[in-house]
């Protein structure tokens, strides 16, 4: 599959987290408002914005702390896992993993059963339950998008935008309390994302009100989930699970889709079609593609989409070999109707153009 690489250029003074990372080490995901590309590192509480500098170049690097624009339970030092995005109604939204973490083991430490003992610990951060949405408006005189925790409406005089999110806490929200009790998926409430376990990747959201977030994990004998959801604001400005209809659990859809073993990393609306960016569940390298789920949006009631109601369109490269674990396709943006933009947690050197710079690619998408 041919691809059009895109340069991403950051500013060196919002770019490095308080372990020194840098935000294009980690994308997570990406989405395209305007002018404006989004993007998002998992280890971080900050959104991040870039602007169209050049035919296949975004720059001009502004950093928005989520902090002062949404109430994080465990404050900014503690990531967010920021696993998805979308823009709908002057909001741009965003999803947190949901997921648990298990700690990482170092094999060179001589100290074996330090590091043994490392591997049965799960943790658990209360950011990572978000589930928000936050006032985005066009600021007519730059051409940029801007974020604001409580705006006019651009088009209906005496309305305001305000910024909300799901009611949660340091250890779950409302959503998460509902699944713990799901036919299929309590049994993986509480295994960290990486083993399989429960972790939201990606969100998409319509001018209708449905909100579609995919799980990385669980895959179920082979089939990924789609969560489809409707949000409503109370009268204390925070969002609650509105009725689903058709639904079986009544707050929430349950769509499985035949992946071939995949679980999802993105979703991204084009009309009624969902595109789906797909790869391992686990932590590995493994084929990750593209696929095309038609008319998602008019499913009557929870679904079983077998393979030959899903369109593969292409696989993309990843690591392997020397480097495995590196280039990880992570976020897909809509370019335009033909074209999509994949950014990659861990890329490799080769994509590290700059000092501040990475390499995403552009595909396009089969007429």
């Amino acid at each position: 599959m041919r691809r059009q690489p895109y340069t991403l250029h950051f500013n060196p003074k919002l770019s490095l987290n308080a372990d020194k990372k840098h935000v294009r080490d980690g994308l997570s995901t990406t989405l395209l408002v305007g002018e404006n590309l989004w993007v998002c590192c998992d280890e971080r509480t900050t959104m991040e914005r870039l602007r169209r500098t050049g035919p296949h170049e975004f720059g001009e690097h502004c950093s928005y702390q989520l902090t002062e624009l949404l109430d994080l339970p465990a404050g900014e030092d503690i990531e967010i896992d920021i696993e998805g995005m979308a823009e709908a109604g002057h909001y741009l939204w965003l999803v947190g993993s949901h997921s648990l973490k298990r700690r990482k083991s170092n094999e060179e430490d001589a100290d074996v059963a330090k590091q043994i003992k490392r591997l049965a610990k799960v943790e658990a951060d209360g950011n990572r339950y978000l589930l928000a949405r936050i006032p985005l408006v066009l600021n007519k005189e730059t051409g940029d998008y801007e974020l604001h925790k409580k705006a006019p409406h651009p088009t209906q005089a005496g309305q305001t935008l305000t910024a909300a999110q799901l009611r949660g806490n340091d250890n779950a929200n409302e959503l998460l309390d509902l699944l713990a009790e799901d036919l299929h998926i309590k049994p993986f409430i509480q295994i960290p994302g990486k083993d399989n376990g429960f972790d939201i990747e990606g969100m998409a959201v319509n001018a209708q009100g449905q909100v579609f977030v995919g799980l990385r994990g669980p895959v179920l004998r082979g089939w990924a989930i789609v969560l489809e959801l409707r949000l409503e604001e109370d009268k204390h400005g925070r969002l609650r699970l509105g009725k689903v209809e058709g639904a079986t659990e009544t707050y929430y859809k349950k769509h499985f889709l035949a992946l071939g073993g995949m679980g999802l990393r993105e979703l991204r609306l084009r009309g009624h079609d969902l595109l789906l960016l797909a790869g391992p569940t686990m932590d590995l390298d493994g084929t990750i593609a593209v696929y095309c789920w038609s008319n998602a949006t008019r499913q009557p009631t929870d679904s079983l989409i077998g393979d030959e109601k899903i369109q593969r369109l292409f696989d993309v490269p990843h690591g392997h070999g020397p480097t495995a674990g590196k280039d990880k396709a992570e976020g897909m943006a809509l370019l335009d109707d033909r074209h999509v933009l994949i950014v990659f947690d861990s890329p490799t050197a080769t994509r590290k153009t700059g000092k501040n710079q990475v390499v995403a690619d552009s595909f396009l998408l089969p007429a």
